[in-house]
């Protein structure tokens, strides 16, 4: 799959309405989608995921974080947050960026520099992907060892201990079973929502930072009664 990802209209749409008094319940086909076959979790036994398709390469991502920060601030204590990197959009980076997250998370320190990835590629440029003076494809792109280079400032990660991870079977395995779920899942781009592995969130059907919250708490509930 190789598309431009986003909702970008519908990304806008939330980012920037009104909070709005959230509707009881929510409607499959309109707010979200089943996804069949049911696919695996990641998080312990009797937690609900809350999964987050994403880039770092991905643009609409970035501009999604401080929505994920509220999202994950309003989960209920059985729900917990997980991260599924995409390799979608091969002229920018990201599977490069893919084998980068699993390897920092392989390594214990995704969490910690979650962030901190977004910024070196939108704000400080140190992993950037596009010029900011011509909005073009930056040639060249960023390489492995620039990012080994960039976790040893940020998390003190010695550049040769990142590679060789990176450079690993299991990696390479990790790649390969994201691809298959992502495409399993029929995620439309990114940033995209599943729950549990049973329901995608459908962003065009969404209007409002709020209205998001409240499907998601709408089906962890339903995954909660079960």
């Amino acid at each position: 799959m190789n598309r431009i990802f986003l909702s970008a209209v519908g990304l806008l749409t939330i980012a920037l309405s009104p909070l709005t008094h959230a509707a009881q319940t929510w409607t499959e086909g309109e707010q979200y989608q089943l996804v069949q076959p049911v696919q695996r979790t990641t998080v312990p036994a009797g937690k609900v995921e809350v999964l987050e398709v994403f880039s770092y390469g991905c643009i609409a991502c970035n501009s999604f974080q401080p929505i994920m920060e509220k999202l994950k601030a309003s989960l209920p204590p059985n729900a917990q947050m997980a991260y599924l990197h995409a390799a979608f959009n091969t002229s920018e980076s990201w599977p490069l960026f893919q084998r980068s997250y699993f390897t920092a998370q392989s390594l214990g320190i995704a969490d910690r520099t979650h962030q901190a990835m977004f910024d070196a590629i939108w704000q400080t440029g140190q992993l950037a992907v596009i010029d900011k003076a011509t909005r073009q494809i930056r040639k060249p792109q960023p390489t492995l060892d620039d990012v080994a280079n960039f976790y040893e400032k940020t998390a003190g990660v010695k550049p040769e201990a990142f590679l060789a991870a990176a450079n690993s079977f299991a990696i390479d395995a990790k790649m390969k079973a994201a691809d298959v779920q992502i495409a399993a899942m029929k995620v439309p781009g990114t940033p995209s929502l599943i729950v549990n592995g049973k329901y995608r969130v459908d962003m065009n059907g969404i209007s409002s930072i709020e209205e998001l919250i409240d499907v998601i708490q709408f089906l962890i509930a339903k995954e909660t009664k079960k």
